[in-house]
C-alpha cells in the first residue's frame, strides 16, 4: 500500500482504467504534453500515446460533445475541464444530450467528466466555483464527490466503468494537501454509499469533499471543550446520495447539521435537509441546520475568501449551537 495525495490517486485510478480497458481515453485542453492545468496527466500520453490522451482546442463545448459521441460509439472518454468554472461553456451537451440519451434511446453514455473544483486556493470568481447543485437537479446524471486518496482512486475508477455519464468533482483544495494510503490493488468504491467517518450520539454531520476534513476538526474540537459527540457522515456521492445511512444517523442523534463549500441558498444541503423533515421528522429533536458559503461569488482577496467559505470554526460554532437546542 502506497501512500499518495489525492490528485496522485485520482491519477492512479485513471491509468489503471487505461490499462484494463483500451476504449477509455482522456481528452481536454492541454492534458497531453503538459500534462493538464494541474498535471493529474503528467506522463500519460508519453506511456499510452496521442490516441488515447487527446489536446483539444479550448473549447469545452466540444470536449464535452466529442465525449458524448465517443461514448455512444462505444467507448469511454474521460474528459477534464481545466476549471469547474468553465464547465458552464459545456452546460448544454452534458445536462441535455449526455444525460437524457439513455431515456431518449436506451442508450448507454460511459462518459466521466472532471471538474477541479471549489475555492480555498485564492483563485477568485472565475477559478473558484463549487457547481454541484447546477447538476444534482438533472436526471440522468451521477456525481461522485472524494473526500480522501481512497475514494479519490476507488471513485474513479467506479465511475469510468460505469455505463452512465458521471461527473467526478476533484476538490482543488485537496489536491496536494491530502495525503492518505491508498492500495496497489484493483478495487472500486460503490457510487452511492456514504461512509460514517465518526461515531457520536450526541448529533450528526452530514458532508462531503473539502469540508469533510474541516468537521471532522470541529467535531474533535467539540469532543475536547464540551464533551459531545458528533457523527460525521460524509456523502461521497451526490447523486444518488444515500438516504438511508443519512436517515439512520438522524435516528441515533436528533440533530443533524448539514455542511458543504457550495452556497446554502439551492444547494445539496437543502435537499438533504428537506428530506429528512420530510421523512424523519418525528426522529429529530432540533431543526436541521445547514452551514455553506456565502451567496456571493468567492472573492479573490484571501481575507474576503476565508468570509465567505465555511471554516472549522465557523463549522463548530454551529455544532455547539446545534448541540445545546
Amino acid at each position: 500500500m502506497a501512500t499518495m495525495t489525492y490528485i496522485e490517486a485520482l491519477a492512479r485510478g485513471m491509468w489503471e482504467e487505461m490499462e484494463r480497458d483500451p476504449t477509455v481515453f482522456l481528452i481536454g485542453e492541454d492534458i497531453g504534453a503538459y500534462g493538464g492545468a494541474f498535471k493529474a496527466t503528467k506522463g500519460f500520453q508519453a506511456h499510452f500515446g496521442e490516441e488515447r490522451v487527446i489536446d483539444t482546442p479550448l473549447s469545452e463545448a466540444a470536449i464535452v460533445g466529442a465525449s458524448v459521441g465517443a461514448s455512444l460509439l462505444g467507448l469511454r472518454p474521460v474528459a477534464e475541464m481545466q476549471f469547474a468554472d468553465f464547465v458552464t461553456c459545456g452546460f448544454n451537451q452534458m445536462v441535455v444530450n449526455a444525460a437524457k440519451t439513455h431515456y431518449r434511446w436506451g442508450l448507454p453514455v460511459p462518459m466521466v467528466l472532471r471538474l477541479p473544483t471549489g475555492g480555498y486556493i485564492h483563485g477568485g470568481p472565475y477559478h473558484s466555483t463549487s457547481p454541484e447543485a447546477w447538476f444534482f437537479h438533472v436526471p440522468g446524471l451521477k456525481i461522485v464527490a472524494p473526500s480522501t486518496p481512497y475514494d479519490a482512486k476507488g471513485l474513479m475508477k467506479a465511475a469510468i466503468r460505469d455505463n452512465n455519464p458521471v461527473i467526478v468533482l476533484e476538490f482543488k483544495y485537496l489536491y496536494r494537501r491530502l495525503k492518505g494510503e491508498v492500495p496497489d490493488t484493483d478495487y472500486v468504491v460503490p457510487i452511492g454509499k456514504a461512509e460514517l467517518r465518526r461515531q457520536g450520539n450526541d448529533l450528526t454531520v452530514v458532508t462531503y469533499g473539502t469540508t469533510t476534513g474541516f468537521v471532522l476538526d470541529a467535531a474533535e474540537r467539540l469532543a475536547a471543550e464540551d464533551g459531545m459527540e458528533a457523527a460525521v457522515v460524509d456523502l461521497r456521492s451526490l447523486m444518488p446520495w444515500d438516504k438511508d445511512r443519512v436517515l439512520e444517523a438522524v435516528r441515533q442523534s436528533g440533530k443533524v447539521l448539514v455542511v458543504h463549500e457550495d452556497a446554502v441558498t439551492g444547494g445539496v444541503g437543502a435537499e438533504i435537509a428537506a428530506t429528512i423533515a420530510s421523512e424523519s421528522f418525528r426522529d429529530l429533536d432540533a431543526p436541521v441546520r445547514r452551514v455553506g458559503a456565502a451567496d456571493v461569488p468567492v472573492p479573490f482577496a484571501p481575507a474576503l475568501e476565508e468570509a465567505v467559505l465555511p471554516d472549522t470554526e465557523r463549522i463548530l460554532a454551529a455544532m455547539k449551537e446545534l448541540a445545546r437546542y
